[in-house]
C-alpha cells in the first residue's frame, strides 16, 4: 500500500520535467522536495516574468518541506497527548486530488493527459477491481504518456509559439 501511494511522486516528477530544466543546483532538491502540494502550487503558479522560475519552485518546495517536518513533529510530540475523532476524515485525499485535477483541466487547453488518466484508471478498475487497479492504473498511464510524450510536449511547443 505505501509503494502505491508513493508511486504518485514518479507522475509529480514527470510533470516538472520540462520546469526543472536549466535549474542547477536546486534541481536535486526540487526533485527531491516533491510532494502533493509543492507538485500543485508549481504546476499551476502563474510566475511573474520579472520572478525567477528557480528561486520560485525553491522557496515554494523549501516552505512546503518545512511546513510538512514541522507538521509531523509538532503531530507526532502533541498527537498522542490529544485524541479526537477522526472518522469521515478520509475523503481528504481524494477531496486534493479532484481539486488538482480540476485545476490542471482549467488551466489547460489539451486535455489529453485528462483523459489518459480517467481512461486508465476508469479500465483498470473494471478490469481489476476497487483493491487491486492502482498499480495497474500507474503503469497504464506511465506508458500512456511515454508513448505519447512527444505528441504532448510538440502541442506544448506550439502554444508557446
Amino acid at each position: 500500500m505505501a509503494l502505491m501511494i508513493q508511486a504518485r511522486h514518479l507522475f509529480y516528477g514527470i510533470s516538472m520535467l520540462d520546469k526543472f530544466k536549466g535549474m542547477g543546483w536546486k534541481k536535486p532538491y526540487l526533485i527531491f522536495g516533491m510532494c502533493d502540494e509543492t507538485s500543485s502550487i508549481n504546476c499551476t503558479a502563474n510566475i511573474p516574468a520579472d520572478v525567477n522560475r528557480g528561486w520560485f519552485y525553491f522557496f515554494v518546495t523549501l516552505l512546503n518541506h518545512f511546513y510538512w517536518f514541522s507538521g509531523a513533529t509538532i503531530g507526532g510530540l502533541v498527537g498522542s497527548l490529544l485524541q479526537f475523532n477522526t472518522e469521515g476524515l478520509d475523503f481528504v485525499m481524494t477531496a486534493m486530488f479532484v481539486v488538482i485535477f480540476v485545476e490542471q483541466w482549467l488551466k489547460g487547453n489539451r486535455h489529453i493527459s485528462e483523459w489518459v488518466g480517467l481512461a486508465a484508471s476508469v479500465g483498470r478498475l473494471l478490469i481489476f477491481g476497487a483493491d487491486s487497479f492502482l498499480i495497474p492504473t500507474m503503469i497504464c498511464i506511465l506508458a500512456a504518456l511515454t508513448a505519447l510524450r512527444k505528441p504532448l510536449t510538440h502541442g506544448m511547443e506550439a502554444k508557446a509559439e
